[in-house]
């Protein structure tokens, strides 16, 4: 029998910006038509025309706050889980709160946290861990990701696989409930750090020293190299995860992968003998949305009528860095 927290996801919400066809990324690039499909696996995503971080953000919260009838003066904590941001200073979940209608009547703390596509499994396993029933009863989690203003036009990798999107989850403390946070972990494979990497803006190679570049300042993975560290180091991690449960990964009812890529997709999959639909997928309408990916997969399952309250669900996948981590829940 599984046991763990009481902890219940009560609402969900959801920002999408423009929807943009790989037949118009295909020929503003001068790629051939079925480029995209082809070799990133994406047919549509969604990219930013006015939006900000924290404009899509504060969009999903109100979504979420709406969709289980949650007023904002209920919430204990706002954490803002994603690699991109609107400003440097401040933090990005404080520029969220006050952009929400009525934020700035309230004075809940926020905090970021950015394990880059990680970053939302890395913020669940804190919030259940800070859910207590008395200080913390419910909390927002919030990835908001613009992917589209870090990409380097002369990669047609990158260009054609990401997208921009905003999820918010509204989690709560609930011993009345059937809902478990049941465990969560995180593995750093540190051969892999710089194979996925932005290296401008930082301190490293700040503004002041390095005027804007398009491949400093952009977004550029080695693909070949965190697919063999990935293939090599997915079922450690997963013999680790699963080591002191009395289920397996091919146990759960429902696998809810980071949309890294097709490849990586498949490599996944074809690591163990999974049943048709077990994982779940949205790589080709949405695209890689960084740590929005895997909550916007999961939303859209639920939404699907794909996972239902009581299944066990494993939202798991990798990071720049290199880390692997999940999250198993009794959704």
């Amino acid at each position: 029998m599984l046991k763990g927290k009481p902890v219940r996801i009560v609402g969900f919400g959801e920002y999408l910006p423009r929807k943009v066809l790989s037949s118009e990324i295909e020929e503003q690039f001068g790629l051939y038509t079925g480029w995209s499909e082809k070799y990133s696996g994406v047919a549509t995503r969604h990219h930013v025309t006015f939006e900000t971080n924290a404009y899509m953000g504060a969009r999903a919260v109100e979504q979420a706050l709406a969709n289980c009838s949650v007023p904002l003066s209920e919430i204990d904590l706002l954490i803002s889980a994603a690699a991109t941001y609107d400003y440097p200073i401040p933090n990005e979940a404080s520029v969220i709160k006050s952009q929400l209608k009525d934020g700035n009547q309230f004075t809940f703390p926020t905090i970021d946290i950015d394990s880059t596509c990680l970053s939302f499994v890395s913020a669940f396993e804190i919030a259940a861990n800070l859910l207590d029933g008395k200080q913390y009863k419910k909390i927002i989690i919030v990835s908001s990701e613009v992917s589209s203003k870090g990409l380097n036009p002369e990669n047609s990798e990158t260009v054609t696989l990401f997208g921009d999107a905003a999820v918010a989850v509204i989690v709560q403390y609930d011993e009345d409930g059937n809902s478990l946070f049941i465990k969560g972990g995180l593995q750093t494979y540190s051969e892999g750090v710089m194979d996925a990497i932005i290296e401008g803006g930082g301190t490293k190679y700040s503004f002041k020293d390095h005027a804007y570049n398009q491949k400093l300042h952009s977004f550029a993975m080695n693909g070949k190299n965190l697919l063999r560290l990935a293939k090599k180091c997915i079922p450690h991690f997963m013999d680790f995860f699963f080591r002191d449960l009395p289920i397996s990964i091919l146990d759960t009812d429902a696998i809810i992968p980071h949309q890294a890529s097709k490849a990586g997709l498949m490599m996944f999959k074809s690591l163990y003998p999974f049943r048709d639909n077990q994982v779940k997928d949205s790589l080709c309408s949405l695209g890689n949305c960084i740590a929005a990916s895997i909550p916007l997969t999961f939303y859209r399952s639920i939404k699907a009528g794909e996972i239902k309250r009581g299944d066990v669900c494993l939202l798991s996948g990798t990071s720049a860095g290199f880390s692997i981590g999940g999250v198993l829940i009794k959704y």
